[in-house]
């Protein structure tokens, strides 16, 4: 009977050391092309129009550039605004981008180990950041210990079929891992539960990019900082011979507008921490329930 891995041989855990130089490196380029980011954090921000709720202190973890915490600021005024991310230059942007009247307090921190107090923030805000966390259930309770009672989690992250056609076609090269390893909408929801969350709320929404080519595909990823840093990446520099079988493979799926396709899977969850525990007869999964924008707006 083989041995189970432990975390340094599983070859999808991400390499955390990488994951920070990553992003770090990312800070000058990852605005021009976070496309994605950019639209899923305004989505994000817009469900905060239909919940009627003014928190006193504010969190956006996984901050990035701070796109979205001068637009919390502005949602907010009376409230403390934090930026939270694991790559300082990341952060250097988001207090200049902030202006000099409000800027926010910025922590330099990892996701898995928020430096808070417990039950101090009354919003925890997080766009496409849960997906960089090696243990998402040891996230969501850090997330649940910070907020205070009454206070309100909302977050987007990435499902399984995020990168489908990129992983599909590096299978076809060879057996290494080149994509991360993303949790599906459903065992969010049974995490959200276990870690004394309340009615959690969970839905997705499919999105794709269009690219001339593979290479520009992994040439963006890596200008946001969202390459392969897993364990059982490829060691070493991809050779000619291995490009050249992902572009053949990768290029089956060219569409009649002459573009190759990149799915994305785009998680949006929201939870509240209440004063009630869960009890210890519900089953996983009772609470949640799909449900769209629209149909939110038509409430």
């Amino acid at each position: 009977m083989s041995k189970p891995l432990t975390d340094d041989q599983n070859p999808l855990r991400i390499d955390t050391k990488q994951r920070r130089r990553a992003f770090e490196r990312a800070a000058q380029t990852y605005d021009s092309v976070a496309v994605l980011q950019t639209e899923v954090g305004d989505r994000l921000l817009q469900r905060l129009d239909l919940i009627k709720y003014t928190p006193k202190t504010v969190i956006d973890v996984g901050a990035g550039t701070g796109k979205a915490v001068r637009a919390l600021g502005k949602r907010y005024r009376g409230a403390r605004v934090l930026a939270l991310d694991i790559a300082l230059p990341m952060l250097q942007l988001t207090k200049r981008r902030a202006g000099w009247i409000r800027r926010p307090t910025v922590l330099c921190a990892d996701a898995e180990a928020l430096p808070l107090a417990d039950a101090s923030i009354g919003l925890i805000f997080s766009n496409l950041t849960l997906q960089w966390c090696n243990d998402l259930e040891l996230a969501l309770r850090e997330f649940r210990r910070v907020l205070a009672p009454g206070g309100l989690a909302v977050f987007t992250t990435l499902g399984p079929d995020t990168l489908r056609e990129l992983r599909d076609s590096w299978s076809k090269v060879d057996d290494y891992t080149h994509v991360n390893q993303f949790t599906d909408m459903h065992d969010i929801g049974d995490a959200l539960l276990r870690v004394g969350f309340s009615d959690p709320v969970m839905d997705i929404e499919m999105m794709s990019l269009t690219y001339p080519d593979v290479m520009q595909l992994m040439r963006e990823l890596k200008l946001i900082g969202a390459q392969n840093k897993t364990l059982g990446r490829p060691p070493g520099l991809t050779g000619k011979d291995r490009l050249g079988r992902l572009i053949e493979a990768y290029e089956t799926l060219r569409t009649a507008q002459g573009v190759i396709p990149a799915s994305y899977e785009v998680v949006y969850g929201h939870a509240w921490a209440l004063d009630k525990k869960p009890s210890s007869d519900v089953s996983p999964g009772l609470n949640e329930a799909p449900i769209s924008l629209e149909q939110l707006r038509k409430r």
